[in-house]
């Protein structure tokens, strides 16, 4: 784990077995950029992602965004 990883690992530990829309996701970060201006393109980058992370025809492609077994 990357130091880095711990605040994925308190939301995992936290709230893992909670599911939510994409909505409400798009709202929190939403929320959190309004709070923190300073990590819009990061927040921005992320929702990018993820919106894309199904599509057929995203440049990326789709083994390098699934985690490995």
């Amino acid at each position: 784990m990357y130091f880095t990883d711990a605040g994925i690992e308190e939301l995992d530990d936290r709230r893992g077995d909670e599911q939510v829309s994409m909505s409400w996701l798009a709202e929190r970060l939403r929320d959190f950029v309004d709070q923190n201006p300073e990590f819009e393109t990061a927040v921005d980058r992320l929702a990018s992602w993820l919106a894309r992370l199904d599509s057929d025809g995203d440049a990326d492609s789709d083994e390098e965004s699934k985690p490995s077994d």
